[in-house]
């Protein structure tokens, strides 16, 4: 079973980008991990009834009574979990570990930091960062393969806008090593 997991794409419109949407016909199942931001963006990516999916903070209040909170389902035996927000920090992943425990899932799914991330202890704990709207990376979802209980996972890197940090980070990189062209040559 091909899973694909996606959050914080903030559309204001049904419309998804033609290379997301692409992508997503291919995958079984499509989990999205809250922050569609309107009911029309739900609604696009509903068709074909794959979705499963959690509200998310920058969502409006139909979505947030329409969809849950937090969801769990099972695929071939794994137990998957969802919330938008399961932590703040990018880099201590206790909250969400213990969110997964909680839970009592396999794999937690979450959103809201807008960075890909696959880390696995005890639990495996999935961030996809945003197809749409990364921060401090490149436009991403994950992948997940789920093949008699056996979890594979990894981050797909799209092709759109990186985040201007990124941006910035890229173009001081490129001075200084004209700087060091330039320092070579003297």
């Amino acid at each position: 079973m091909k899973l694909i997991a996606l959050s914080d794409t903030h559309l204001k419109t049904g419309e998804i980008p033609a290379q997301l949407q692409a992508l997503i016909e291919e995958y079984d199942i499509v989990v999205h991990a809250g922050d569609f931001s309107t009911v029309d963006a739900y609604e696009a990516f509903n068709t074909g009834g794959k979705l499963k999916a959690v509200f998310g903070n920058d969502d409006v209040h139909e979505l947030k009574k329409l969809l849950p909170e937090r969801l769990k389902f099972e695929v071939e035996g794994v137990k998957i979990g969802m919330v938008h927000e399961g932590g703040l920090s990018i880099t201590d992943m206790t909250a969400q570990g213990y969110l997964a425990k909680e839970m009592e899932v396999d794999i937690l799914i979450f959103g809201h930091l807008h960075r890909p991330l696959i880390e696995k202890t005890n639990v495996m704990l999935i961030c996809p960062g945003s197809p749409t709207k990364p921060r401090m990376s490149n436009p991403s979802v994950v992948e997940l393969v789920i093949e008699k209980g056996t979890v594979n996972g990894r981050i797909l890197t799209l092709e759109g806008d990186t985040c201007n940090y990124l941006k910035f980070k890229d173009s001081l990189k490129k001075q200084k090593q004209e700087e060091d062209m330039n320092l070579k040559k003297d």
